[in-house]
């Protein structure tokens, strides 16, 4: 299973708005990320998720011209794996390379030059945007709720089971007790219940898709 534009905007932080914008081709950069998972319908892999996540945290601190300058080094020093493989950090007006071992590498201010990194970047982590938006953990998008790539292809689920949120939220708001959706989901608590709903909640505000940027 993939992610929708809506999800995969609810669990990225990016607007719905962005996606479309960040996918174009046809702009003078080129496109920022396209979807590696499927154009028709369009659904966006795991990884791309992540990747969007490592955008969003670069784009509420850089320039989307430096961000764009900073994926052109990239390739230059010959990095064309998924951006999800990379640990991407902003630092001053620059983007970072943080890479596993070895030194980490200057991508916009001076291109392949290393460089002392003093925070690394926690894209996966909770954060809070511009736009006073909270983005949650990617892994752990709800106390009750996790994202594992193994399970339903990472949509998120009620924690210890295979049982997506939104099925949850759906008998919720048909008027199912949070107590009672156990009997339809055994092991889904009250409190699993009450966490698929606000999720589903949140993830509903990206209908609504603002100016891209």
């Amino acid at each position: 299973m993939a992610y929708r534009p809506q999800l995969a905007a609810a669990l990225s932080g990016a607007s719905v708005g962005q996606l479309a914008y960040w996918r174009r081709a046809d702009g003078p950069a080129g496109a920022l990320l396209v979807p590696e998972t499927s154009s028709s319908p369009l659904l966006y892999s795991f990884r791309d998720v992540v990747a969007l996540r490592t955008a969003v945290y670069l784009r509420e601190r850089l320039s989307l011209q430096r961000i764009r300058r900073a994926l052109g080094s990239l390739r230059d020093l010959g990095e064309v794996d998924h951006l999800s493989s990379y640990q991407l950090l902003a630092q001053g007006h620059s983007v970072v390379l943080v890479p596993q071992d070895g030194p980490s590498v200057d991508l916009v201010e001076r291109p392949g030059q290393q460089v002392t990194t003093v925070v690394l970047a926690e894209v996966l982590r909770p954060f809070t945007t511009s736009g006073d938006i909270t983005v949650p953990d990617l892994l752990h998008p709800r106390r009750s709720l996790r994202v594992d790539p193994d399970v339903r292809g990472g949509h998120p689920t009620i924690s210890g089971s295979r049982v997506p949120f939104d099925l949850v939220a759906a008998l919720v708001r048909d008027g199912v007790p949070v107590d009672e959706v156990g009997e339809y989901y055994p092991g889904v608590t009250a409190d699993a219940a009450d966490d698929a709903l606000d999720f589903a909640n949140y993830v509903e505000r990206y209908n609504r898709a603002p100016a891209a940027a």
